[in-house]
C-alpha cells in the first residue's frame, strides 16, 4: 500500500466519475417522468371506469333531478371509502412509528451505570435543596435537652414510695378514721 498512509488512487478518473454520475442523474430523472405518466395514465382509466361521461342534453327536469341524487349517491360512497382509507393510512403511519421506537429501544445497548452509596448529612442535603434560604441546623440531637440518667430514677422512686404510703394510710378503718378525726377537729 502507500507508504505515506494516505488513501489509495481510485482506479476511476474524476471525468469518469462525473460522467457516470451525469448518466444516473439523467435515467432517474426519465425514470420519475415515466412514473408520472403511468399515475396519471391510471387515474385517467380509473375515472373513466367509475365515471362514465355525462348526457345532458335532452333530458326533462325529473330525469336530471334524479340523475343529481344519483351523483350525490356516489359522492357520499366515494367520501365513506375516501375517510376509511385516510384513517386506515394513519393507523397505519402511528404503528409504524411505534414499531419503529421499539426497535431502537431494543436495538440499544444502554447499560445502567452502577450507584455508588453517598451518606449525606440532613444539613449538607437541605443546603442543596433550598441553597441560602437553609438557616436552622436539621441536627436534632443537639437540640435535645440533656437529662442525667441518675436523677431521673432518684425521682421515680421517691414519687412510688410518696403515693404506696398515702395509699396504705388511707385504706382500711384507720384511714376513714383519721379522715373523720381530721375533719372533725377543725369544726
Amino acid at each position: 500500500m502507500n507508504p505515506k498512509g494516505d488513501k489509495p488512487k481510485s482506479k476511476i478518473s474524476a471525468s469518469r466519475k462525473l460522467s457516470l454520475k451525469m448518466l444516473l442523474l439523467t435515467r432517474a430523472c426519465e425514470d420519475l417522468e415515466r412514473e408520472q405518466q403511468n399515475r396519471e395514465e391510471e387515474k385517467v382509466r380509473y375515472l373513466g371506469e367509475k365515471l362514465p361521461p355525462l348526457q345532458l342534453s335532452g333530458l326533462s327536469m325529473d330525469d336530471l333531478q334524479s340523475l343529481c341524487k344519483q351523483l350525490n349517491e356516489k359522492i357520499t360512497v366515494v367520501d365513506e371509502e375516501r375517510y376509511d382509507c385516510e384513517s386506515k393510512v394513519c393507523k397505519h403511519n402511528k404503528d409504524i412509528h411505534e414499531l419503529k421506537l421499539k426497535v431502537q429501544d431494543l436495538g440499544g445497548k444502554f447499560k445502567k451505570p452502577a450507584l455508588r452509596k453517598v451518606r449525606v448529612s440532613a444539613d449538607e442535603m437541605m443546603r442543596a435543596l433550598l441553597g441560602s434560604k437553609h438557616k436552622g441546623s436539621m441536627d436534632l440531637r443537639a437540640n435535645l435537652k440533656s437529662v442525667k440518667k441518675e436523677d431521673v430514677k432518684q425521682d421515680k422512686v421517691l414519687s412510688n414510695e410518696d403515693w404506696r404510703k398515702n395509699v396504705e394510710a388511707m385504706s382500711g378503718m384507720e384511714g376513714r378514721k383519721k379522715m373523720f378525726d381530721t375533719a372533725g377537729g377543725a369544726q
